[in-house]
């Protein structure tokens, strides 16, 4: 037997609503800047993109090693195998990828162009960050990427997801 449940009435107003497209957009430019800027430095950083690049990865993964020791480290050991094993010694790709990727998330928000996508990813590089004991700004935007992503359906309603999606997604809300 299937069951089927409704939505509550709150959780359609924010997240299947057309109505909170302009709150969506607010929250989605705000985390897109974060990414573009963060992207944007990186391209122009030639510790990060060009014949130098890896410099500030690897001073940033070796900082991440360092904080795998004690009883509680910031750093899980299988992660930072991961980071020893198959980022340090491609230093030089995931640096490019870093700084694309995060560009690139940044111009999707904000264009509102494949939201949900981008809000994915861009929670996907988050979370990687924290794995790697960053915390900054990284919980907030993995709090309102997860938001995004539940919110897709109207997130870039008000952007270029509402002329490449299908017009029936958008007719449902």
């Amino acid at each position: 037997m299937v069951e089927h449940f409704s939505e509550s009435t709150l959780s359609q107003k924010i997240f299947l609503s057309k109505k909170s497209a302009w709150f969506w957009l607010i929250v989605r430019v705000y985390v897109g800047w974060q990414w573009l800027s963060a992207g944007w430095e990186k391209l122009n950083n030639p510790a990060w993109i060009g014949p130098d690049a890896g410099g500030a990865l690897t001073g940033f993964i070796k900082g991440s090693l360092a904080k795998t020791l004690g009883d509680h480290p910031d750093v899980q050991a299988w992660y930072a195998s991961f980071l020893q094993n198959v980022v340090l010694p491609h230093i030089h790709g995931w640096s490019t990828a870093v700084s694309c990727g995060e560009f690139l998330v940044g111009l999707g928000l904000i264009v509102g162009l494949f939201t949900g996508l981008a809000a994915f990813f861009g929670l996907f590089m988050n979370l990687n960050f924290l794995m790697a004991g960053t915390v900054s700004i990284n919980p907030i935007l993995v709090i309102l990427s997860v938001w995004i992503i539940l919110a897709r359906r109207v997130a870039g309603y008000i952007g270029l997801d509402r002329f490449v999606k299908p017009t029936a997604w958008f007719r449902k809300t």
